[in-house]
């Protein structure tokens, strides 16, 4: 895939599906001045074997869990490395948070009594967690894995069926659980090719995913926009 050369800084986009978004992630970082470099590994894309050319990396959910066989998932999870021995701004979100749980050491599982976390559910934020800012009191989920706190990792959110939410190690690596990137048509589209998840215990009707969002989805908004400037900076910054 060829990359086309810009003077504006780049923000490493990983993606599993091929109609994939980036979502509002995309728009703020698009917005805030960086460029967008869109990979998508189960597609056959590569990885850079460095991030000098790139200001950080944001690597999404998807389907599939981090613990499959499969050679993407394996070789993401091992290229994890890369931002983490650079200390470059890296953020993972459900699936990416996972992968790095587990490049760390960490386990990625199921609730032991099969509960799932599937539409909008509260969020309490720890006290190494309200030290860095404010967080929304209910946030979007789609999800039937967890993780366990790495090594010498801060927990900065906890919940009630998964207790580890948000994460960070280090300097600059970032892990979330929970999904602040979608925008309406995203979240309609999940609602609908999900529909059969929704039986699963612990699961909300579609219904209430999308009511929900009238009441919660601006402040998990306004989150993630502060959220990405504390992690990315701004450009001109770099």
């Amino acid at each position: 895939m060829p990359r086309q050369t810009s003077s504006k800084p780049r923000i490493l986009i990983v993606l599993h599906q091929e109609n994939s978004s980036p979502g509002r992630v995309g728009h703020m970082l698009l917005e805030e001045g960086f460029e967008l470099d869109i990979r998508r590994p189960p597609l056959g894309d590569t990885l850079p074997e460095t991030l000098d050319g790139h200001a950080g990396t944001v690597v999404f959910g998807g389907p599939m869990s981090a613990n499959d066989e499969d050679e993407f998932v394996r070789r993401e999870t091992n290229w994890l490395e890369i931002p983490l021995k650079e200390n470059r701004p890296f953020l993972g979100i459900c699936l990416g948070a996972q992968m790095l749980a587990n490049h760390l050491g960490g386990k990625v599982e199921g609730h032991g009594e099969g509960l799932v976390e599937i539409g909008w559910y509260p969020l309490k934020a720890t006290e190494a967690g309200k030290q860095l800012m404010h967080w929304p009191e209910m946030v979007y989920q789609f999800h039937r894995e967890g993780f366990s706190l790495p090594r010498d990792a801060t927990l900065l959110a906890t919940a009630e069926t998964y207790p580890n939410q948000a994460f960070r190690y280090g300097d600059n690596a970032w892990g979330i659980q929970f999904h602040g990137e979608l925008t309406r048509v995203m979240m309609q589209r999940w609602v609908v090719r999900g529909a059969h998840r929704f039986e699963l215990p612990g699961a909300q009707p579609g219904r209430d995913h999308l009511g929900g969002r009238l009441i919660w989805d601006m402040h998990l908004k306004r989150w993630l926009d502060e959220f990405l400037r504390m992690i990315f900076g701004k450009p001109e910054a770099r």
